[in-house]
């Protein structure tokens, strides 16, 4: 059996930023512009100098303040570069040309690492679905009946998703009240633990993507929390959907972690039910083995497993298309609420908080999302964690 590698790099061997990981993100240091970087234990790479000494011919993609020109080049170019990266890391031989190229994490700025082009949110949780029908109809149906037959989505604001650690101003809008509809800041500000999976490589209009081409147009995953104003969400989304509810903020990871450091964490979904249609794929329900933890104000609150999602990611990306959508580069798709069946498992606040005094989010709130999966080298790596203040409103 071969032995996984692992990196010469002081402090990074065996950590959750090994070289089975290897996110990738944008930073900058003082004076200097954002480029692209590879995370390696606490410190980040800097790719740029490496690929123009040894003459990449994809070097140029490196000096870019986004990773859209990376992901553009497609899924042959990622895999190469990746082993690139790997070799370079891990092979001690590289150490003399590579150190000089490795930055502290406490010395850079980290920045939203894609340009958004779209941003689409699923609602692809069979548990967080049926709580949250549960308590808007006590006296009803859990789920509607579309629920089981696709993955229900609506269409998000590609231009507030923001980086972890950008504030998050909580917002105004009308509010139901028993006399009507009133205006001013929400009451009953939400999160939503997500998983964000962001598209390298576009389509072309008109021609709809298989779920089996799920690695050849997604480039990596990202934590994501889709703040949700529960108040206004709920005076608005009939019969249109979500809107100013959702518009304000969702955050990501500053890390985007490339599919295939998530090799070793496909697992079998729990099960579906009717059949899906052809075009979702029966056979195409593998999820992620992720584990997630929300931590509010320094304690953690709950712990949900992306394992026992319904749809599967590759499902949600036929189905966005299936209509002869196109996606384009830096496209962002959300896996909608992560929840498990068990009350320490659920993933929004609304749930968490089902029948407590205290639900919702104050101004001051800090929340934080930290993720991790099995690794390749048998360890396990983290995904980005993403972190949110909420700010009074203005």
């Amino acid at each position: 059996m071969t032995t996984p590698p692992t990196t010469w790099v002081p402090g990074a061997a065996g950590s959750l930023f090994d070289v089975d990981n290897l996110p990738y993100g944008v930073f900058s240091r003082p004076g200097e512009e954002p480029r692209v970087g590879v995370r390696i234990g606490d410190q980040v790479l800097d790719l740029a100098p490496i690929a123009a000494a040894e003459m990449l011919d994809v070097h140029h993609v490196f000096q870019e303040p986004s990773l859209n020109p990376l992901m553009a080049e497609g899924r042959r170019v990622r895999e190469s570069v990746r082993h690139w990266v790997v070799g370079l890391l891990a092979d001690e031989t590289e150490r003399d040309l590579v150190e000089p190229a490795l930055v502290p994490l406490a010395d850079v700025t980290m920045h939203l690492p894609v340009e958004v082009a779209d941003y689409v949110d699923f609602y692809a949780s069979l548990d967080h679905a049926t709580n949250v029908g549960r308590i808007f109809r006590p006296d009803g149906d859990a789920l509607l009946p579309n629920w089981r037959h696709l993955p229900v989505g609506y269409h998000g604001r590609a231009g507030t998703v923001v980086s972890s650690g950008t504030p998050v101003l909580r917002p105004s809008g009308q509010r139901p009240g028993p006399e009507g509809p009133t205006y001013g800041a929400s009451r009953r500000l939400d999160i939503e633990a997500e998983l964000g999976f962001v598209v390298g490589v576009g389509s072309t209009l008109g021609d709809p993507v298989s779920y089996d081409a799920f690695a050849d147009h997604v480039f990596g995953v990202v934590g994501l929390n889709d703040w949700s104003a529960r108040d206004i969400q709920a005076w608005e989304y009939v019969p249109l959907g979500p809107f100013l509810g959702k518009s304000f903020a969702t955050s990501i990871s500053h890390w985007v972690t490339p599919v295939e450091a998530l090799a070793a964490a496909w697992v079998d979904l729990p099960g579906q039910d009717p059949e899906p249609l052809p075009y979702l794929g029966p056979g195409a329900t593998q999820g992620l083995d992720i584990d997630v933890e929300i931590e509010l104000n320094g304690e953690v609150v709950s712990r949900p497993p992306y394992r026992t999602m319904y749809w599967s990611p590759a499902q949600m990306l036929a189905h966005l298309t299936v209509n002869g959508a196109s996606l384009r580069t830096g496209d962002l798709y959300g896996s909608g609420t992560i929840s498990g069946p068990e009350p320490d498992q659920r993933g929004s606040l609304l749930e968490i908080g089902w029948g407590a005094d205290r639900t919702f989010l104050d101004d001051g709130d800090e929340v934080v999302l930290r993720y991790t999966a099995p690794g390749t080298g048998g360890g396990r790596i983290a995904l980005g964690e993403v972190v949110g203040r909420v700010e009074p409103a203005r």
